[in-house]
């Protein structure tokens, strides 16, 4: 299947490094956080990517223009007519389409806009600041069992805060916020029919208008995983993301390394 990862959005609440890069082009151990989504899909056998770019998508455009020349060795041949020799090519085997689907265009209009390049045919979709270890051709696997038109992937994220249990302003207890007590939250790695375009009319975000009309029609249902899972929101999330990487700790990398 393609994949269709949504990479266009501002990213307001990392601005301190998405005023500069789109933030799916923010690096995680030297590598955008865009090319650690692909790498997971790729791991599970998905090579064929469209990238629904928008804000600076001429990044985006330039990283993958130069990807097999940073990723080779290479002779520089300045002596005649200035030729380039790739001697190995350590690059992946994908197929990427980058469509620029506007600056300002919400996600259901951004994948209103890539409708001709899914050739009519079920694709995946994912958000392009999340990372996750989960199983890819599982969600496959359960989608095509239920035959409804979409499956997004849910988990209940961490707790961030302490809970308190109280009575009147009288505090009873005090404990670490548990995953129990937080809802399940959709993080993306979905599956997608192409039926899924007869419910994007206009430009909305796509968790709005389009997916209210598909739960009335009862077209969807929900992948629940308890693995790892964690977007890239704020500078405090990439700097997690950054140590689990550094130290080798990363549940998310689950692909060999080339050299």
């Amino acid at each position: 299947m393609k994949v269709v990862i949504l990479a266009g959005g501002l990213g307001t609440r990392i601005a301190e490094e998405s005023q500069f890069i789109p933030k799916p082009m923010i690096e995680i151990g030297g590598k955008p956080i865009l090319w650690h989504i692909m790498k997971t899909y790729s791991h599970w056998g998905h090579n064929e990517f469209i990238i629904c770019a928008g804000y600076k998508q001429h990044v985006i455009k330039d990283f993958f223009s130069n990807y097999v020349l940073h990723n080779s060795d290479v002779t520089f041949d300045f002596s005649g007519e200035g030729n380039i020799t790739i001697h190995k090519n350590y690059s992946e085997p994908w197929r990427v389409t980058v469509i620029n689907t506007g600056y300002n265009t919400l996600t259901a209009g951004r994948i209103k806009k890539i409708q001709p390049y899914t050739n009519g045919e079920s694709f995946l979709l994912t958000y392009g600041d999340g990372v996750s270890d989960v199983n890819v051709n599982e969600v496959i696997k359960f989608h095509e069992s239920h035959g409804k038109i979409c499956t997004i992937t849910a988990v209940q994220p961490e707790g961030r805060f302490g809970a308190l249990t109280l009575d009147g302003d009288k505090v009873l207890s005090f404990r670490e916020k548990s995953r129990t007590d937080v809802p399940f939250i959709n993080v993306g790695y979905m599956v997608m029919r192409p039926e899924i375009f007869d419910y994007i009319e206009g430009d909305f975000m796509l968790e709005q208008e389009p997916f209210d009309k598909i739960l009335q029609a009862d077209e969807m249902r929900a992948y629940k995983y308890t693995g790892f899972w964690q977007c890239m929101d704020t500078i405090r999330d990439q700097r997690k993301l950054e140590s689990l990487w550094q130290t080798g700790m990363a549940p998310w990398k689950l692909w060999e390394d080339k050299f």
